[in-house]
């Protein structure tokens, strides 16, 4: 394996390649690191003696020593190439896209428009490249505009075996390789234990690809000597494989012999070579013992002048307010149609529609705001990539950040016009979820100046891309020291469509969350959602933003904003109070902070459900905080704004979801340290609870007053926007419970559709 990649970086350097990101799996990877990636042997010698692969002064959790990356300049006769192997975790294959997504971006700083400076390497196993089928969502981007690369080499070590499967259960065709048909990529197959024919086999790979940049795969036939793992033993369930390849003489040996008898070198040269090595080892792991790892390189090259982020409890503000003249020039860029251009009637009107809101600079809608934070980053030199499933229109036609000509099918895309050489990307992706997510994760390794985003169709979508998230995004830093401003758009919220589409699954992203390693929030307004993309750019860090983005809000008349919220001095605010204190004369005016007695907390778009039902009871003494970040939790700015009213009776949490969904079970204990008393929370579910026809009995709280019932209501199949939040509340003192519903459509409102309450639950029932 090692001649075979050294072949392929030497033909590369030949033939024009500048740059190599290289990606693998663990087995073999300490002999890469070391000979190929060329990391010295006391260093890894010292991390098996226990030692930290990074300097002390650098926190991070590290990982194990065949899961780390590393990176190196070789020459090749004065071609020097520089080479870069991708940490990874031991999921196989995972690595893959990111590896692409490096590459991607790596080419975009290069300007490498042929994509032949820049070549993505993967190595595979043989189980691994035949069953991950993210080898396939890798292999199907290769082609596509936004995510080709010019090629990658693929380099499968061909051990017929599957740690101790073998491959008539593994695979339904005759060749590991055979999945790379479906590009129609060449095969190799070669035999491993002919050195000289492998070497040749990946010169010519190297070549093909840089010759017609395609996908290109060499197939080794090989095998493995030993277990799966130091501990295993193969022969309980490959005997007669294994009694064979006692037998067989190793690779070193054949082609020794095969040297010798060639006349190329001696006996005594050869075992001379092996006891120098062997030496050579010797002192390298007594030197491990004592080894200093060098000052890290993780914040150099493009990421110079990064570093790391302040404690978690500082508001960690940036400057994101945009002069309204500046603001006015981007929206006019966003709604000015060329004059040959031929638009859809319907977007014609949206235009109309957003030129009027520029205009007045009030009343901007949730895809106005996004579009104004492109475009103001873009004007600043930054480069915006948004990909993802229908992300040009948006999968609710709220974007249309591309438009098509209704008579010939060109693209147009405004914000290209936002400056000359602005670089805004905007990809509707495949039909991928962990292979489209691990290439902009990749990308956004690499590029520092890009705010990269990807986004779910919907936000439980991401669920098939858990790998990525869980080993990557949420842990990536810890453990291989490697910042990533990533942004996950996840669509959000119960609006009656069932369990599928209805929940980004909240709580997973909040149970990540730990020791500052990303944020997510889950915004209200325009202004908000537009300052918080413009953060993610605007300080001298990155972290992974997980945003929950709306659904019902995109349209919504409450949910808007004004060009002064995003104009100068203007920035993202954690916790957002309510509008009624804020924007006077948009909701009722409500009582004083003294004579507050309920408050309400809350996340996202549940917040205006609550100002509807708010103002139908007229209830002027109850306040709405809501939540924008909820991690890292803004602890001090809540504590502040709980002790502006003294007189609240109670605090209460509202959410949508049940208790073992949304946010509360990550709340709780914050809530609890904020207000310094224990909470009384509401039950849990084993589903989500919002399809159109579920009969929906009442969530009784503890200590319910017994003179307060809450409502139920049976659900029509008409009834599709019609659905409950639950209520968490604090303490044993006297509440009441507000439960919020969208009102009927006209013409379905029937008083036989709202039944009356049962009688609330024995305590031993």
């Amino acid at each position: 394996m090692v001649p075979a990649l050294e072949g392929v970086i030497k033909t590369g350097g030949q033939n024009g390649v500048k740059e190599i990101i290289l990606g693998m799996p663990h087995r073999g990877r300490l002999n890469v690191l070391a000979t190929v990636m060329q990391k010295p042997f006391r260093q890894i010698f010292h991390e098996f003696h226990g030692g930290a692969a990074h300097p002390e002064e650098v926190e991070g959790s590290g990982d194990v020593k065949y899961h780390l990356g590393t990176s190196s300049d070789r020459d090749f006769d004065g071609n020097e190439v520089h080479l870069s192997l991708s940490p990874n975790p031991s999921h196989l294959e995972a690595v893959d896209p990111v590896v692409l997504g490096k590459a991607r971006a790596k080419q975009t700083q290069r300007m490498d428009a042929e994509r032949g400076e820049v070549l993505s390497l993967l190595l595979h196993g043989d189980a691994a490249f035949a069953g991950q089928g993210l080898v396939a969502e890798c292999l199907m981007l290769s082609g596509l505009r936004g995510y080709r690369t010019g090629g990658t080499v693929h380099f499968i070590v061909n051990n017929q075996i599957g740690f101790t499967t073998s491959p008539s259960y593994s695979r339904s065709s005759p060749y590991p390789s055979d999945v790379a048909k479906m590009v129609q990529s060449p095969i190799f197959h070669v035999n491993g234990d002919d050195p000289e024919a492998v070497v040749f086999a990946c010169k010519v790979a190297t070549e093909f690809r840089q010759a017609f940049k395609k996908d290109v795969v060499v197939d080794m036939f090989c095998y493995r000597r030993f277990g799966h793992n130091e501990a295993d033993e193969p022969a309980f369930t490959q005997p007669l494989m294994y009694a064979a390849i006692k037998k067989h003489t190793s690779v070193t040996q054949v082609y020794a012999k095969r040297l010798e008898a060639e006349g190329v070198v001696t006996a005594d040269e050869v075992a001379a070579w092996i006891d120098e090595f062997h030496t050579m080892l010797e002192e390298e792991f007594e030197a491990g013992k004592n080894h200093k790892p060098n000052k890290a390189d993780w914040l150099e090259g493009r990421w110079t002048g990064f570093s790391q982020p302040e404690a978690t409890n500082q508001a960690r503000r940036a400057e994101t307010g945009v002069d309204v003249a500046t603001l006015r020039e981007v929206g006019s860029v966003l709604t000015t149609i060329p004059d040959s251009f031929n638009p859809h009637r319907t977007l014609r009107r949206i235009l109309d529609a957003k030129d009027q809101m520029i205009e007045q600079g009030t009343g901007l809608d949730w895809a106005t705001g996004e579009a104004l934070a492109y475009g103001t980053l873009l004007s600043e030199g930054y480069h915006v990539r948004l990909s993802g499933q229908d992300s040009g229109r948006g999968t609710f036609s709220q974007r249309h950040a591309v438009w098509v000509d209704q008579k010939t099918e060109e693209r147009y895309i405004p914000l290209d016009m936002v400056k000359k050489g602005a670089h805004f990307e905007v990809l509707d992706s495949p039909l991928s979820e962990a292979g489209v997510l691990g290439f902009e994760y990749g990308y956004s390794l690499a590029e520092p100046m890009a705010l990269v985003l990807w986004e779910a169709q919907f936000g439980d979508f991401a669920n098939g891309a858990q790998v990525i998230i869980d080993q990557f995004i949420a842990s990536g830093e810890a453990k291989w020291l490697r910042m990533s401003g990533l942004v996950m758009l996840l669509p959000h919220g119960y609006e009656g469509q069932g369990p599928e589409h209805s929940s980004a699954r909240l709580e997973r992203y909040l149970q990540l969350c730990a020791e500052d390693n990303m944020q997510v929030a889950n915004c209200t307004t325009p202004a908000s959602y537009f300052h918080i993309l413009r953060r993610q750019m605007h300080r001298k860090f990155r972290k992974p933003l997980i945003i929950m983005t709306p659904k019902s809000l995109l349209r919504h008349k409450r949910a808007t904003s004004s060009l002064a919220d995003m104009g100068p001095g203007s920035q993202f605010h954690r916790v957002l109070r309510d509008d009624a204190e804020t924007k006077p004369g948009t909701t009722l005016a409500l009582n004083s902070d003294k004579d507050i007695k309920r408050v309400i907390l809350c996340s996202g778009k549940v917040y205006y459900d609550l100002v509807d039902e708010r103002e139908a009871r007229e209830q002027t003494d109850s306040y709405i905080l809501r939540v924008e970040q909820l991690y890292p939790f803004p602890h001090e700015t809540m504590v502040a704004e709980l002790k502006r009213f003294k007189n609240a009776k109670s605090i209460v949490w509202c959410q949508e979801e049940p208790k073992n969904m949304g946010a509360w079970t990550f709340i709780e204990p914050h809530l609890e340290a904020a207000m310094q008393k224990p909470i009384a929370p509401m039950p849990a579910r084993i589903m989500l609870d919002d399809g159109p026809q579920r009969l929906r009995q009442p969530v009784w709280p503890r200590a319910m007053p017994k003179n307060r019932r809450p409502f139920s209501i049976r659900r029509s199949p008409h009834s599709v926007c019609l659905y409950r939040h639950h209520l968490i509340l604090p303490s044993k003192a006297a509440r009441v419970e507000i439960r919020s519903t969208i009102r009927w459509p006209r013409k379905f409102a029937s008083p036989a559709l709202v039944s009356p309450s049962p009688k609330p639950p024995s305590p031993s029932g």
